[in-house]
């Protein structure tokens, strides 16, 4: 840990009036009225968060329609001295893709750029602009018998460029990896406006450093992504999917290794929530009720699947992992959806987690991640000592128990005014949270980025030589430090 972070990127060197005049322009020009607007209705509703933690102010918003717009309108940004802000569908939990208060940055949409160039069934790729929504991809890959397997509560309004742009992960990491290992070629524009295009796939290659791997998770701070080449899968032909109550977070652990040693690549996911999400989620979601009867203070909701070779067996693969958890002493009690619909459901209570608990006032978030043998002690001492700091307080997690993702939420004593309380004790309660993930060798940001939310933690807690190359890498490709300032470095 550093004692003294180093200091973050300079910032951009703000356009004068004059210049900025002339930017909007000739980027009115360049874009034409669908491409770019100063319209503030028009821009109101992507100048703030999905946590609605951040507003800022915008400039003017572009959305242009190619790679090649895009490329043109950086090179106009770069010779105006006009900030950018990228952004996608706008549902980053980070703050990432929202300007500052300034006024001075240019938002730039990608949403027009939504079109699926290519679905290769023999290859099983899908080339993708960068406005494609995740979901969208999801029904594309579908009518050809493919999958792209990468799924999230956000689905329905995340975009392709901003899943690689945060890294985003999901409820699939535990099998096919984040988004690091699902992009096979990239395409974006760097700080200069010129065009990265590595979209085709070669299995070897070995020219250097991997240049795409450089410009994921790095939030739009060293290029804009504009397209990718993406890894498909086979589709599902069956699944199972079981709930299981169990007494303790530890027992959950040994219910993962008890399903890995067994049912080995059938394993899909493996989701951990206790007893107080589960009863939140009932209270918002209409309809909702628990899976089981009775108390458990944690529940665990699996994915099994398998393709055409492996679907017949599944059931029977299923039903045996039951019976030796309950004769292990492993679960309190379990059931197997007995369609797709009730496994539709058990879903829909693990997604509805975070709008849920949003209903139950305010919170600190933490995204974070440790080594999974360590995540049952990390959340019982950070349940424990952040309880007994902040009298008043509800503390919980949830989340990834098969890639160490764990979703740790603060929730405020009732009655405190949210934004004073997230400003003063939340920040705090914060750094004590990163200190404990410290013990455990943990990461402030699993699957949602740094942004502009733990951007001061990150220089406080962060490798010191991890920061340095950072903002090296930075300060190098783009020296006028223009892109998404203020986020990340």
């Amino acid at each position: 840990m550093s004692a003294s972070p180093p200091a973050f990127a300079s910032p951009p060197a703000i356009a004068s009036i004059d210049s900025r005049a002339d930017f909007v322009e000739a980027a009115t020009a360049l874009l034409g009225p669908k491409g770019f607007t100063a319209d503030p209705e028009t821009m109101a509703p992507w100048l703030t968060d999905w946590r609605g933690r951040f507003t800022g102010r915008a400039l003017a918003m572009a959305s242009p329609a190619s790679t090649a717009e895009v490329g043109a309108l950086i090179k106009l940004c770069g010779a105006h001295g006009v900030p950018i802000v990228p952004q996608g569908g706008n549902s980053g939990m980070a703050g990432g893709a929202t300007p500052d208060t300034s006024g001075a940055a240019l938002l730039l949409s990608l949403r027009r750029m939504n079109a699926i160039r290519l679905i290769d069934g023999a290859s099983r790729t899908a080339v993708c602009e960068a406005g494609v929504i995740l979901q969208v991809l999801h029904e594309a890959a579908a009518q050809e018998k493919l999958r792209f397997p990468l799924s999230l509560g956000g689905k329905g309004s995340a975009t392709i460029g901003g899943l690689i742009s945060t890294n985003a992960g999901g409820t699939q990491v535990l099998r096919h990896g984040s988004m690091r290992a699902l992009v096979l070629g990239l395409e974006a524009v760097m700080a200069d406006g010129a065009v990265f295009d590595q979209l085709t796939v070669l299995k070897k290659d070995n020219r250097g450093f991997d240049l795409k791997q450089l410009l994921i998770g790095s939030e739009g701070t060293i290029g804009v992504v504009t397209a990718a080449t993406l890894k498909l899968e086979p589709a599902i032909a069956a699944r199972e999917v079981l709930w299981a109550g169990l007494e303790s977070l530890e027992a959950a652990r040994e219910l993962l290794l008890h399903v890995q040693r067994h049912a080995g690549g059938a394993l899909e996911g493996f989701e951990v929530l206790p007893a107080h999400s589960l009863d939140a989620v009932c209270r918002f979601l209409p309809g909702a009720r628990p899976p089981l009867a009775g108390e458990h203070a944690w529940h665990a909701l699996i994915e099994l699947v398998a393709d055409a070779d492996g679907a017949e067996a599944l059931p029977a693969l299923a039903e045996r992992l039951l019976e030796t958890a309950f004769e292990g002493g492993l679960i309190g009690d379990a059931t197997l959806a007995a369609t797709e619909t009730q496994a539709e459901a058990f879903w829909a209570l693990r997604d509805a987690i975070a709008p849920a608990e949003r209903m139950l006032g305010p919170a600190v978030q933490h995204d974070v991640s440790v080594p999974t043998e360590h995540m049952p002690a990390f959340v019982g001492r950070a349940v424990r000592e952040v309880e007994a700091a902040w009298p008043g307080t509800k503390a919980i997690g949830f989340g990834h128990l098969g890639d160490g993702n764990i979703h740790f939420h603060v929730i405020a004593p009732p009655g405190v005014d949210p934004a004073q309380w997230q400003e003063a004790d939340g920040k705090m309660i914060s750094r004590q949270v990163h200190d404990i993930l410290a013990h455990y060798a943990g990461s402030i940001s699993a699957e949602h980025g740094i942004g502009q939310l733990k951007r001061d933690e990150l220089a406080r807690t962060g490798d010191p030589v991890a920061l340095a190359i950072l903002r090296r890498v930075k300060q190098a490709l783009d020296p006028q430090m223009l892109l998404n300032p203020g986020k990340l470095v």
